[in-house]
């Protein structure tokens, strides 16, 4: 999880509370789930946050959270905006890998050394979590005065900058930290920032830029130029965002003006003009969402008043309006610096810091029971003892296979009405070509062992109980999920009686009826496989493996194997 330096003597200020002292600072903070890690060379406090709270990511964030646990600001605060002066048109040279952009421009912003510090830290924490390492979004912000905007038309006022795309070797630029004019695959090749971002763009056609009048002044995600390097002498800035999903470029530009509008900033909207039409950032919307009372409460175990419930979610910086009705349920209106807040369950959560975990009392739950095991669990045990028990040693595999281990392989057709061989609940980018779905069914893995162990001491009695799936359109999740029983033995002697006998073996010990009709399966002889039937119901396969399948692992000795499903011992 991120961690973050906060200078204790910024909170007072920017909370207002002087006379905090340091100990009182830790405190507060953990209430808000805000971890104290240490404190640096320079006495600042290093704070490791939650994933979800990025509008804490800053010391500005961090002091508007403590404001409203002090009761000192409430509900919903929604920056003023001027209207907007500057206009990003957005070319049709622009990479497609890289379409959407966001920007706002901040006026008066006192950037002192603390406070362009902490702007900094902001804009890389950023680009670390939501911007996933600058992939999904990057920041570029600018001193404004040292932009020289395109005159829209002559019949409009105001400024424009242009986002477009550049050839790599095409129009040159100095870069941050950097006295030479290089083009963008210069950039990439000799800075050392370049370096580290190049192959975030190095497959692209053209590199996205962002260009005013004087000519290229951003080359995002990599790097900005030197001719609009904030300092401590800017007030006015330019922000812009850049990425590859519109919403998380827009809710990053968010929490920085939120941020720049704490240390006084005023925020001005800037239009940005696509092909298809003109929107006005940046996005302020406050949503809204919805959560019942008795939900709360059965959550956070405390009985409440619906005027205390609206009093907490306006110290946790929202609004709430109740719906009466059947039951009481809130409309919470969600600031737009928090994108965090995705359930009922994020609400329940917020409701309950501002009451105060501490103050919880914690009671046994009204019910009679105790924790114990899963009877599925106590019914996966006592099987594999049993199988321990018959002389098997107890595997336990992946639960992920590729479609050639799990179908090809095994003589088995994808889509047939035969054990394993279900439509594959694929995986949708995997990592690996040697997992691209959850196995259908148990035995390719344990004939992907005996394969792998041709130089171990036969014979080989191996057995598993595992998770097997297999697309289901009926079901919520459009994937059926069981576990099975499988089993192989491998030795010079092994026939169907061998399979057989085990498992009768086993079914005898949770006296369940055994049944074997004979019927056929590709990955068994024809003649020698049995369906396996417990009391009346088919639930697995049993025989001698085809000697294809033997020839295809590179096994030189027969194998008898049985599969069915664990929940028919029950």
């Amino acid at each position: 999880m991120p961690v973050v330096d906060v200078q204790p003597d910024e909170l007072r200020e920017l909370t207002g509370h002087e006379d905090k002292s340091d100990d009182e600072f830790k405190d507060d903070l953990f209430a808000l789930g805000l971890e104290f890690e240490g404190v640096t060379e320079d006495g600042a406090f290093q704070l490791e946050f939650g994933p979800d709270r990025l509008d804490r990511l800053s010391v500005e964030g961090v002091a508007r959270s403590l404001r409203y646990q002090y009761g000192d600001a409430r509900g919903v605060a929604v920056p003023k905006t001027n209207d907007p002066d500057w206009t990003i048109v957005v070319d049709e040279s622009v990479p497609d890998e890289r379409p959407y952009v966001t920007g706002a421009v901040v006026r008066g912003v006192d950037l002192d050394d603390p406070a362009l510090e902490s702007l900094i830290q902001l804009q890389e924490k950023l680009h670390a979590t939501m911007g996933r390492k600058r992939a999904k979004g990057a920041i570029g912000i600018h001193d404004l005065t040292m932009l020289k905007g395109d005159v829209l038309s002559e019949d409009a006022s105001g400024n424009s900058i242009t986002y477009k795309g550049v050839e790599p070797k095409g129009d040159t630029f100095v870069a941050l930290d950097s006295n030479d004019e290089w083009t963008p695959e210069e950039v990439l090749e000799q800075h050392a920032t370049g370096q580290k971002y190049a192959d975030l763009v190095r497959g692209y056609d053209r590199y996205p830029a962002i260009y005013d009048e004087i000519g290229l002044f951003s080359f995002p995600p990599v790097i900005n130029g030197r001719r609009t390097e904030v300092t401590t002498d800017s007030r006015d800035l330019f922000v812009e965002l850049t990425g590859t999903d519109q919403w998380t470029i827009d809710r990053m530009c968010n929490i920085i003006c939120y941020a720049l509008a704490a240390r006084g900033a005023t925020i001005e909207e800037v239009e940005v003009e696509y092909d298809s039409g003109t929107v006005v950032k940046p996005d302020f919307e406050v949503e809204t969402k919805h959560v019942s009372h008795d939900r709360i409460e059965t959550i956070l175990g405390v009985e409440l008043e619906m005027d205390e419930v609206i009093d907490l979610f306006e110290r946790s910086g929202m609004d709430a309006n109740a719906e009466l009705g059947d039951e009481i349920v809130y409309e919470v209106s969600i600031p737009p610096y928090r994108v965090d807040v995705l359930s009922p369950l994020d609400l329940v959560d917020d409701v309950g810091r501002a009451y105060g975990f501490n103050e919880l009392e914690p009671r046994y739950p009204d019910v009679g029971t105790v924790g114990e095991r899963h009877a599925r669990s106590r019914l996966e045990d006592a099987a594999r003892t049993s199988l321990v028990g018959l002389g098997f040693e107890d595997l336990l595999n992946f639960h992920m296979i590729s479609e050639e281990e799990n179908y090809e392989r095994m003589g088995v057709e994808t889509g047939t009405s035969v054990l394993g061989g279900g439509e594959p609940a694929s995986i949708t980018e995997p990592y690996s070509e040697d997992y691209t779905m959850l196995r259908s069914w148990v035995l390719p893995s344990l004939t992907m062992v005996l394969e792998n162990n041709t130089h171990r001491a036969y014979p080989q009695d191996l057995a598993e109980i595992g998770h097997v799936a297999h697309r289901d359109d009926s079901e919520n999740t459009r994937v059926a999920e069981s576990r099975h029983v499988a089993a192989v033995l491998a030795r010079h002697d092994a026939t169907y009686e061998d399979a057989k006998s085990r498992l009768t073996a086993l079914c005898r010990d949770f006296g369940v009826e055994l049944e074997t009709p004979a019927t056929e399966h590709p990955s068994f002889i024809p003649g020698r496989t049995a369906s396996v039937v417990i009391d009346g119901e088919e639930v697995g396969v049993m025989g001698e493996l085809h000697p294809r399948v033997i020839v295809e692992h590179d096994l030189e000795l027969p194998v008898a194997a049985f599969e069915f499903e664990l929940s028919a011992l029950q």
